[in-house]
């Protein structure tokens, strides 16, 4: 990444948020103008990275390690923001949930090995609206060795001390300081040492379980260790969309010690109602649980937000699209502008799917995968199999098949020589010509995208929206955000022949193909609303606002969730 990626956002709106300048290039001629708020904001200390961008991660100040430091534990009062430490094994995802809970593909480093995070890093989530932190959330390095840790406390502490009396007495030690004590490298418990500093300044804390290890000896040191620290402790259960998980043993091994108040959370295959309830579960914890009731209102209100904007962006672009239109005389050879007006809606299409990944803040591939890595979103819109994958035909036959590969309304070419033979002469006298009659007068004929390549886009892109709002921030391969809803479209492949009355009872397609929705035929009429047709995308946006408003609405009551 560099400074060079740095783009206006949609509608020459400059993206909010920490990592704006990263996002993927968007294109002001094809979407309704967003206002998202981001609520998940970094802390103000900074750090600067390889490419001299300000992230606002912080480690613990290093006057926390300090030899002989008693450490004090505050509880938590009305008002006060909740300090949540982030606890668990090594390499169970703990930064991955940070990076769902935040919004943020870039906080921290994710690999699939052991001990990836070595430094404590903060991070906040605000209040969207007023910039008040409600949650401190802190990333702990992973506990490596808890079984020997536990074997040095019941050896060199008293076992009448209470827990955080024997846990101050390990910080104090020689062991705790890591490389500048000098002591062996085998007895170096500087990791653990960070993870305890933390959890006694911390009001609660969530211990990260990876669903599908087996249920250890060195997790129930983990365990006893934790709870020694005094402190709320909430057990999460990270990717527990695997087939290997393991959650009623967990379950059973966490009851045996008192942690009845669980929650899942996979910080991969996303559910925004998990997110609320690990929320819920940590309040029923707190006396004082005012900032994360405020934290899940505006949350909810947020994700709400999100979703009318992704409708509205999406609207925009099948309003810009339908009401594109050409003109050719009646003998022209029409190939060459079919190829022109198929190329603008293809950029067109691209535009409006990097506007989706820039608001749910999936910037770039340089981190993670995205979806439009997926063949789905790569196949051709104007290819005639991907109607066929999507259950979408056509009534007229071969030739208007044909036609609808062109992706363009057939009506409006009649039996224009050019066309026939341009196409094999396959498609003479089969449609009759829609112009009107100053058109035919003239010699004009005009060209339109055709019903059924409208119904695929609008569904392509609700498909991509769906699979957005189900993916974690952690996510690095493109199949994992998949949303594996019973009307999925995406990978399927119907080749079964769909006529008009089955095309009611599609399950895939938003709308059958002759029931386009009021605001698509509207545009037909309305050339001036398509910037893909005067080149002018401000007043081109702003004659059809109103249209994409309506026709947002209809999307949203599309469903493909449950």
């Amino acid at each position: 990444m560099n400074n060079d990626n740095k783009k206006e956002n949609y509608e020459h709106h400059t993206p909010t948020g920490l990592f704006a300048d990263k996002a993927l290039p968007s294109d002001s001629n094809n979407n309704a103008k967003t206002s998202h708020s981001t609520v998940s904001k970094t802390a103000t200390q900074s750090r600067v990275t390889h490419d001299n961008q300000s992230i606002s991660t912080e480690s613990v100040p290093p006057a926390t390690t300090t030899k002989n430091q008693n450490v004090t534990k505050k509880t938590i009062a009305s008002g006060e923001a909740l300090k949540l430490a982030v606890v668990g094994h090594t390499n169970t995802g703990k930064t991955s949930i940070l990076r769902t809970l935040l919004r943020d593909v870039y906080f921290g480093e994710v690999k699939n090995e052991a001990a990836t995070t070595r430094h404590v890093e903060q991070a906040s989530l605000t209040d969207s609206q007023t910039g008040e932190v409600l949650v401190a959330l802190y990333d702990t390095p992973g506990l490596e060795d808890a079984s020997g840790l536990m074997d040095w406390l019941e050896d060199n502490t008293a076992s009448r001390r209470d827990g955080i009396e024997r846990l101050q007495q390990f910080l104090a030690s020689d062991i705790a300081q890591g490389a500048d004590s000098g002591v062996l490298d085998s007895y170096d418990y500087s990791q653990e040492a960070k993870v305890i500093r933390q959890l006694l300044a911390s009001d609660m804390a969530i211990y990260v379980v990876d669903a599908r290890e087996p249920v250890l000896g060195k997790y129930k040191d983990e365990l006893a260790i934790l709870s020694w620290a005094a402190i709320p402790v909430m057990p999460v259960f990270n990717f527990t969309d695997s087939q290997n998980a393991n959650i009623d043993y967990w379950q059973t091994m966490l009851a045996r010690r008192n942690l009845h108040i669980s929650t899942r959370f996979d910080s991969v295959a996303f559910e925004f109602e998990d997110e609320m309830h690990l929320w819920q579960n940590l309040a029923t914890m707190l006396t004082h649980s005012e900032m994360l009731e405020q934290l899940m209102q505006r949350r909810t209100e947020d994700w709400a937000q999100l979703y009318d904007e992704a409708n509205i962006i999406i609207a925009d672009f099948l309003l810009n699209v339908a009401s594109f239109v050409r003109e050719i005389n009646e003998d022209d050879d029409p190939m060459p502008v079919l190829e022109q007006m198929q190329e603008a809606v293809r950029q067109s299409e691209r535009a409006m799917q990097h506007n989706l990944l820039n608001l749910y803040k999936f910037y770039d591939n340089a981190v993670a995968a995205t979806p439009l890595e997926l063949q789905a979103y790569q196949q051709d819109p104007f290819d005639p199999e991907l109607l066929k994958s999507y259950g979408i035909r056509t009534t007229s036959g071969a030739a208007a098949g044909a036609l609808l590969g062109l992706g363009i309304d057939a009506a409006a070419l009649g039996t224009t020589l050019g066309l026939g033979a341009a196409i094999g002469g396959i498609a003479g006298g089969l449609l009759s010509n829609t112009s009107s009659i100053a058109d035919r007068i003239t010699g004009v004929k005009r060209l339109y995208i055709d019903p059924a390549t409208l119904t695929l886009l609008a569904t392509r892109a609700l498909d991509l929206l769906t699979a957005l709002r189900h993916r974690g921030h952690a996510a690095t391969d493109a199949t994992q955000l998949l949303y594996k809803g019973e009307n999925s479209s995406l990978g399927t492949s119907l080749t079964n022949d769909i006529n008009h009355e089955d095309e009611d009872n599609n399950p895939i397609t938003v709308w059958p193909t002759h029931k386009l929705p009021s605001e698509l035929k509207k545009a037909r009429g309305k050339p001036q609303w398509s910037s893909l047709s005067s080149g002018k995308s401000e007043q081109a946006q702003l004659l059809r606002t109103d249209m994409a408003w309506s026709l947002s609405g209809k999307l949203q009551s599309y469903k493909r969730e449950s």
